[in-house]
């Protein structure tokens, strides 16, 4: 299990080198992932279905796996998520593009993004799919604030739109004095090309996408936290035995 997962990292460090090659010391727009919003994660994973998975595997995750933890009955899964139709519910996600045709169809494979989230982190993520904007000089005509050069189209032009100019980052959100709610003010000034949806409605999207993939990258953490949790109740338990048993042993002592 050990080598698996030391395997699997080291994969996907090399698989995101192209991710990283345009990574410098940029500002990134923050986000907060939330584990137990399966909702937010059910509909990351719709978008990235529809988005993503032509290119993109999430090779080290299994169908079943994903299923149990985001709550998706498995005959939904396999028949909304499995693009194979011999898929079965233990395999891996492995879906249509190869990595031998990415690399004769882009010049480089598309990388896996199982655990994009922990190499490159959520902000980055967060950021990149936030970042694009048109540049006529590039092969796709755009690129990317945290991704100098980035060579993948803008696949999500179709929700956001594209950016005329160089999208500005935002340090801070505002609050909607109704709801309550923080509203980042849109990042983008100008518009070469309007999208389906609004600045607050594609953040939303973008947050409910990186939110599952931070799940993808590492989905024992609420296991983690759960038995965290456990191990110091009992830890407490057994501090008030100590406790008890450290008196009657000193009362022992003093006579």
């Amino acid at each position: 299990m050990i080598k698996k997962i030391l395997t699997a990292t080291a994969i996907s460090l090399l698989s995101t080198v192209a991710l990283a090659a345009g990574g410098g010391n940029v500002q990134l727009d923050h986000m907060t992932p939330n584990m137990n919003d399966k909702v937010s994660m059910q509909k990351g994973l719709r978008t990235y279905m529809d988005y993503c998975a032509a290119c993109h595997s999430l090779g080290f995750a299994r169908y079943n796996r994903v299923a149990r933890d985001l709550e998706i009955p498995e005959d939904i899964m396999m028949s909304q998520v499995a693009f194979a139709q011999d898929a079965k519910f233990g395999d891996l996600m492995e879906f249509a593009m190869t990595q031998k045709d990415g690399k004769a169809w882009f010049g480089a494979a598309p990388p896996d993004l199982t655990m994009v989230t922990r190499v490159r982190g959520v902000d980055w993520v967060y950021s990149y799919l936030r970042g694009f904007y048109k540049d006529d000089s590039r092969p796709y005509g755009v690129n990317n604030t945290v991704f100098k050069d980035v060579g993948m189209p803008h696949v999500l032009i179709g929700l956001q739109g594209l950016c005329a100019v160089k999208p500005g980052h935002i340090e801070d959100g505002s609050v909607d004095p109704l709801t309550g709610e923080e509203v980042n003010p849109d990042n983008c000034g100008a518009y070469e090309q309007e999208g389906s949806l609004n600045a607050q409605e594609y953040d939303e999207v973008v947050y409910d996408l990186v939110n599952f993939l931070n799940y993808m990258g590492e989905p024992y953490q609420q296991e983690r936290t759960r038995l965290g949790w456990k191990v110091l109740a009992f830890l407490l338990i057994l501090l008030v035995f100590a406790t008890l048993l450290q008196r009657e042993l000193f009362k022992d002592l003093k006579h």
